[in-house]
């Protein structure tokens, strides 16, 4: 492609909206979906620039981590929650609130909705404002762990990114 004087390649485009979607993915990781912005920008740069057998190898290693981190982070959650008190069929409405609430209010929905659904259902379960907190806190911990591990998932998504656009 020719842009004035300049003669830049597809695989140069493809490269810079990728690392610029897989930061937004990485720096933003607490409200949005990052592990799954950073393995559509890795995708999209696949299709652009194509795949190759390394680039093959290193997308099914940044789908397994996708995947994987998406379970870990609903798993940590969950599992303090659960930790605190809740029940796990408590955390599981709790977490399907959370789907949920992404949708209705984007952004800060889902995080939102899972916690105030935790602590009403538990508020009312035992009657006892005190112990929902807990069991809310125990959530809101969980998701802080969950933030840590997703941006670490995410900085070695990014750094197989690389090896294979550079390589």
């Amino acid at each position: 492609m020719q842009i004035g004087p300049y003669n830049i390649e597809i695989e140069q485009v493809a490269r810079g909206i990728a690392i610029v979607m897989m930061a937004v993915g990485l720096l933003v990781i607490p409200i949005l979906p990052g592990l799954v912005i950073i393995w559509v920008s890795a995708l999209g740069y696949g299709i652009a620039a194509g795949f190759g057998v390394l680039g093959w190898v290193m997308f099914a290693l940044i789908t397994i981590l996708m995947l994987a981190g998406s379970i870990l982070d609903n798993l940590l959650m969950g599992a303090q929650a659960h930790k605190e008190g809740a029940p796990w069929w408590v955390v599981l409405i709790a977490l399907v609130s959370a789907i949920i609430g992404s949708f209705v209010i984007p952004i800060v929905g889902g995080i939102l909705a899972a916690l105030l659904v935790l602590f009403l259902i538990q508020w009312i379960r035992l009657k006892d404002a005190r112990k929902a907190l807990t069991s809310m806190k125990g959530m809101m911990v969980g998701w802080g762990w969950a933030a840590v591990f997703r941006v670490i998932i995410g900085l070695v998504m990014i750094g197989l990114w690389l090896i294979w656009a550079w390589a």
